[in-house]
């Protein structure tokens, strides 16, 4: 470590480093230091300096660890203060490369390591779980290696011969290993026990939930257990239920539609809809809405299969069909809990339906969500539900149609010229476009996160007349589109020619899109 990435504090004499690098620790020290002692005394051994060990620490309390260190490692140990949270982030980018890939551990596997099943209890750190049975490590790298590279969904799939596991990373899945057929079940059954369930039971589907510690993030995992022709499939969804809620302008909302739903947003009354296919980011924009408005003056209650992320001052119930709480029974119990606002998880049915547009006309702002293509189709469901178009057409204040598109890596993007076919797309092609690549940051995809892409539909004193006479999805949208909506696919395109995303990604999404 150069001299002069180390700061001398001037009260005390000590060293200070204010972010530790890879290029600061020397990877064969850590092998004599355990996880449990450095975590537990928040230091971090670094390089060697004239003979002696530099050790990060987090305060004068972790001083009491190096003369402990001194006797582990052999060697003088001069401390360096950080912050705790830099400790920490080094800990957990550092100990996760010395415990293995889950490839590593499927190579271990042997006969023995089949039968070990042992029962989960609390929540424990996965990182701290370096010495547990192979079948245990094995799904614990699963789960540390699908936080670590961003992925929202683990699909186990037993087949003929083999089982195959795949990570949903930016929505589309990729195959990242291929354990033995022999440690199927016992896999499956580890599963189980995580997730509470019965791991006598392999003819029915079954649901459950695992909480989890991830390099010192609150991981909540939903479980999803069907059985198929060669064995039980397994879903595991992955939330961090303490992770960030993204501000309206970030979702990927235009100026124009981010005031236009925070005008939306003030009102008294009213429902707004957002729609969508499963997993276009409906649930995140509804956190980010109710969050936006989100005040000690309003009572914000929320109804919800399952509770995905746990927000501060308001009221959050769990959907249990079991014990016959449904949306329609939450829904019109919460009514009494005297809400400003309300949101409701999905509208699945006419009776939810009808509750919620009711709550909507009776001085309560509801959010909800619906299972259509476009802004215009989510009129004309309410309506196929049982709605009567009048009750449709006083209570709706706006409808949000959204999917998500890849983002485009930063670091590997490539620009090119559009083709003459791709020119013909836009109002006015742009000088270039971009293209994926891959990269090490990006795990050779080309693309890093992704982002919305919207229509939003404003029902004005035009349309109502349209609404009442029942008219066509397709004769809205024409409406809407005349008088200035702008439609998903051109939201997208010009996400792709300010180079967010590319034009491939854009005409994937939006390919069942009629523009």
């Amino acid at each position: 470590m150069e001299n002069d990435v180390l700061e001398v504090m001037p009260e005390s004499g000590f060293h200070r480093i204010k972010e530790i690098k890879d290029e600061y620790i020397d990877p064969s020290m850590l092998s004599t230091v355990s996880l449990t002692f450095v975590k537990k005394n928040l230091v971090m051994p670094l390089k060697k300096k004239d003979g002696s060990l530099l050790v990060a620490i987090a305060g004068h309390k972790s001083i009491f660890a190096l003369h402990e260190l001194e006797r582990i490692t052999g060697l003088p140990v001069i401390p360096v203060f950080s912050d705790e949270s830099e400790i920490l982030k080094a800990i957990n980018r550092f100990y996760d490369r010395l415990s293995g890939s889950a490839q590593d551990v499927v190579e271990g596997l042997n006969d023995d390591a089949v039968e070990s099943l042992t029962a989960w209890e609390e929540p424990k750190d996965l990182i701290d779980l370096a010495d547990e049975a192979p079948i245990i490590k094995l799904l614990n790298s699963l789960l540390f290696q699908a936080v670590k590279d961003r992925a929202s969904d683990i699909h186990i799939e037993p087949y003929e011969k083999e089982v195959e596991v795949r990570y949903r990373v930016d929505g589309v899945l990729y195959p990242v290993l291929t354990p033995p057929k022999s440690i199927q079940e016992a896999l499956v059954s580890r599963v189980k026990i995580m997730g509470g369930l019965d791991i006598a039971e392999k003819r029915l589907p079954q649901d459950g939930k695992i909480r989890l510690l991830i390099a010192g993030k609150d991981i909540y995992v939903r479980v999803s257990v069907i059985p198929t022709s060669y064995g039980e499939r397994v879903v595991l969804r992955i939330l961090d239920r303490k992770g960030e809620i993204i501000e309206l302008s970030k979702l990927g909302l235009n100026a124009e539609q981010v005031l236009s739903m925070e005008g939306l947003l003030t009102k008294n009354n009213g429902i707004i809809l957002v729609t969508g296919p499963t997993g276009s980011g409906k649930t995140t924009t509804l956190y980010s809405a109710i969050s936006s408005v989100n005040s000690t003056r309003r009572n914000i209650i929320t109804v919800e299969d399952p509770v995905e992320y746990q927000l501060k001052g308001i009221g959050q119930v769990h959907v249990n069909p079991k014990i016959g709480l449904t949306f329609a029974h939450g829904l019109r119990s919460i009514l009494r809990q005297d809400p400003d606002i309300i949101m409701v998880g999905e509208i699945r049915d006419r009776e939810t339906a009808e509750i919620a547009i009711q709550a909507s006309l009776t001085g309560h702002l509801v959010l909800s969500t619906l299972h259509t293509n476009d802004t215009a189709s989510a009129v004309t469901r309410l309506v196929d539900m049982g709605i009567e178009p009048f009750l449709v057409a006083s209570s709706l204040s706006g409808v949000l149609a959204q999917r998500l598109v890849r983002v485009l890596c930063g670091k590997c993007k490539a620009s090119y010229e559009p083709g003459a076919g791709e020119a013909q797309l836009f109002k006015s092609p742009p000088p270039v476009l971009w293209r994926p690549v891959g990269c090490e940051r990006c795990l050779n995809t080309g693309y890093f996160g992704r982002m919305g892409i919207f229509e939003f539909l404003i029902p004005g004193a035009e349309m109502r007349p349209m609404i009442l006479k029942n008219q066509d999805s397709d004769t809205i949208k024409r409406y809407a589109v005349s008088r200035g909506m702008e439609t998903m696919m051109e939201d997208g395109i010009e996400k792709a020619s300010s180079g967010i995303t590319s034009l491939e990604e854009v005409l994937r999404v939006t390919r069942d899109e009629g523009d």
